[in-house]
């Protein structure tokens, strides 16, 4: 595999070239780009997939969402609808996809859109919830059409942004240049041990810009686990026997964290829609045992397996120092800034 990344290095350098070309446009005005005044925080990456961006969009709901009238906006990867999507009461998650349909049963006072042009989101949501004020788009980092108020990137401890390469040869899907684009930068998934002279190191290699504050998480497992009617302590469920089973971007530290010797773990793609014949593994390596699986694939997978079989285990991310800094950010922004949604060009 890694020969193979290296051999598609000729790709990378076109993609690379492509990219930059583009970014450059924007920024020369070429292509327009549309900001609003009510306040929008990006919350994004440069790389493909699994960084945390899920529980950072849910941190920063919970830091808003009882001061300010809260929407989420994604692209709603996989889902079944096309175009702008509003949910409701009767919205299911083929209709907004796994993540935004998170969102929706776990906050019960925001709105959660879904559009994969983000401008015609905004546009949308402020036409049809004027009373919005704070929209907090998920994955919209190189939606450079939308100019957002306030960039978070996020990059992983063990591969972070620096040390990668563009696609096909890495996982970039842009330039490293693209960093320069966040307001914050977040290293996520760290160990929670991770001295400050180790962070201090890390910063280095970040090449901070003025203005440009960085933070470092790492990924809070919930104690209780879930199923649709029942909450255990999951130092209590994981004393029996039991399966693990995540469709996820990089399941390693949710597994690593529940498994043991003689656990089993089954891994389907990203945002996998889970057929027949995957339903009839996971119930024929479970063998009556319950079955534990991280949040985003449960709602993927409820109905499809017993419920006195299946559990979840939520995660949350936090911070390892400096969090109150963070929110300060967060808050001063919203804060600050217009909240009567005009449209600049």
């Amino acid at each position: 595999m890694k020969l193979l990344r290296l051999l598609l290095f000729p790709f990378a350098m076109l993609y690379g070239c492509i990219t930059s070309v583009r970014n450059w446009l924007y920024a020369l005005g070429i292509f327009k780009r549309t900001s609003f005044e009510i306040p929008t925080i990006v919350v994004g990456n440069l790389s493909v997939g699994g960084t945390g961006k899920t529980p950072m969009v849910e941190y920063i709901i919970r830091l808003v969402k009882d001061h300010y009238q809260t929407v989420t906006l994604s692209r709603g990867y996989k889902r079944k609808s096309e175009g702008f999507f509003l949910a409701d009461a009767q919205t299911t998650m083929e209709q907004i996809g796994d993540e935004p349909f998170q969102y929706h049963c776990k906050f019960d006072n925001i709105q959660v859109a879904v559009d994969a042009k983000r401008v015609h989101g905004v546009e949308t949501i402020l036409a049809r919830q004027p009373q919005t004020e704070v929209i907090v788009l998920d994955d919209a980092f190189q939606h450079l059409a939308f100019k957002g108020g306030l960039y978070i990137l996020l990059t992983t401890y063990d591969e972070p942004y620096y040390t990668d390469f563009l696609l096909p040869t890495g996982n970039l899907r842009e330039s490293r240049k693209g960093a320069d684009r966040a307001d914050i930068i977040i290293l996520t998934k760290c160990p929670k041990d991770l001295s400050v002279a180790q962070q201090k190191s890390i910063t280095q290699h970040l090449h901070l810009k003025q203005g440009q504050l960085s933070f470092f998480t790492y990924i809070d497992f919930s104690k209780i686990a879930y199923s649709k009617s029942d909450a255990v302590e999951v130092n209590q469920l994981i004393q029996d026997d039991f399966i693990l089973v995540a469709g996820i971007a990089k399941p390693q530290s949710f597994f690593d964290h529940l498994k043991k010797e003689t656990t089993k773990c089954l891994t389907f793609p990203d945002h996998h829609h889970f057929s027949s014949t995957d339903i009839e593994l996971i119930l024929n390596t479970a063998k009556g045992k319950n079955i534990i699986t991280t949040e985003k694939d449960y709602v993927r997978l409820q109905g499809l397996l017993p419920e006195s079989q299946l559990y979840y285990l939520p995660i949350q991310t936090a911070f390892l120092n400096n969090g109150e800094a963070f929110d300060s950010k967060i808050l001063n922004y919203v804060g600050e800034s217009t909240r009567n949604g005009s449209i600049h060009h």
